[in-house]
């Protein structure tokens, strides 16, 4: 496997063509609804566009991004893109941690320090992690998959190939949203170096074995599964459009960066512990960062693929099938779907679940410490 490493650089060229589209922004009418009532809310956007124009200052957060050693490693002719941040303590345990949409690998910079260094937080020095973040093809700055076909399982088995050669013989895995789906995958087809993994999401997709030899449903499972689809009738028209008809909404998407601002913005506030107010969750800065991202390396169209090839390639599992390595499961209040614990231990052996008193689906940017606590404790007997 060869890896050189990365810095990230984006051209002023690229910089000022972004806010010249930004200035130049053809506003549709607004709604006469309450905002947010039909989607984003128009006095949010054009707050956020000015300063996104003005007041961002995208250097900084280039400098911030590569505060971080990053990499790009050729796998299986595939360029993947990671953070590669080694632990201070006597013996990091190694961690590959996966990010889901609209998300990136900048979801998980809140959470690094802590991982890596506990002690910096007054914590034990033998709970350090070494933290690989990869980025998942078609995401940021890792190559977008050429060949359909790359679902949350190939990329399994991309990140089983890019832990071995970095040199981890065994080690663990964590995730949310897609990076929980890519985790399951880790642990089901890989259990031979997965000691276990940790999700702070169940994916939507996951179906245990319901035969005739499967327990009948409970009633907190029946609730969950009416939850789960009344969300997907209310909520779920983005991912619909995603694992549908991607290629058609990738063009206004990746022409127009208000379009972007307004698709991604409007998922980090209805989908994290925010009250509504976005900012009590997230500064303008670090959404303006994660979104750059996606405007720089104009891979929204690519990212959004993984929804086509998750739904040629769901999580079902047949009867019989159970995923070996443990599970812990964080529970976050503010998720979007909330499975009960025996809806999980149908295929997995859980071994540690906890119900986090804050904190949505971006819990690494939202609740760095209360997530960290989690990981620890739940990696920790792997240690020896």
């Amino acid at each position: 496997m060869h890896i050189e490493p990365f810095s990230v650089y984006i051209s002023e060229g690229e910089i000022e063509g972004l806010q010249r589209r930004l200035h130049e922004t053809r506003w549709p009418l607004a709604s006469p609804s309450e905002p947010w009532q039909r989607g984003v809310d128009t006095n949010w956007l054009r707050e956020l566009t000015r300063y996104w124009a003005d007041g961002f200052d995208w250097r900084t957060a280039e400098l911030a991004l590569n505060a971080q050693p990053q990499f790009t490693a050729q796998i299986e002719g595939q360029r993947v893109h990671f953070v590669h941040r080694r632990g201070v303590g006597p013996a990091p345990y190694p961690i590959v941690i996966t990010h889901g949409w609209p998300g990136s690998f900048f979801e998980f910079y809140s959470v690094l320090d802590q991982l890596c260094d506990p002690a910096a937080f007054g914590g034990d020095p033998s709970d350090a992690f070494d933290v690989v973040v990869p980025s998942i093809p078609g995401f940021a700055f890792s190559q977008a998959p050429t060949q359909p076909g790359i679902s949350s399982f190939q990329v399994a088995d991309l990140w089983a190939s890019l832990m071995t050669g970095l040199g981890y013989g065994r080690f663990g895995a964590q995730g949310g949203d897609l990076g929980a789906g890519v985790s399951i995958a880790l642990a089901s087809r890989h259990p031979q170096l997965v000691d276990g993994i940790h999700l702070n999401f169940l994916p939507g997709s996951y179906q245990p074995a319901l035969g005739p030899a499967a327990p009948p449903l409970t009633k907190a499972e029946e609730a969950f599964l009416r939850a789960r689809d009344q969300w997907a009738m209310l909520e779920g028209g983005y991912s619909h459009m995603h694992s549908t008809r991607p290629d058609t909404l990738a063009f206004s998407l990746n022409d127009s960066p208000v379009g972007l601002a307004a698709w991604i913005g409007e998922k980090f506030r209805a989908w994290s512990d925010c009250d509504g107010i976005i900012e009590q969750s997230f500064s303008r800065d670090e959404l303006l960062t994660n979104l750059s991202l996606y405007w720089f390396t104009q891979t929204i169209g690519s990212s959004m693929q993984m929804y086509w090839e998750n739904r040629l390639q769901p999580m079902r599992f047949a009867d019989g099938q159970r995923v070996l390595p443990p599970v812990g499961f964080a529970n976050f209040p503010k998720e979007i779907n909330h499975p009960p614990r025996s809806w999980l231990e149908r295929t997995f052996n859980v071994a540690q679940w906890a119900d986090m008193p804050s904190g949505g689906h971006f819990a690494a940017m939202e609740e760095p410490t209360l997530l960290a606590a989690e990981i620890r404790r739940f990696f920790k007997p792997f240690r020896s």
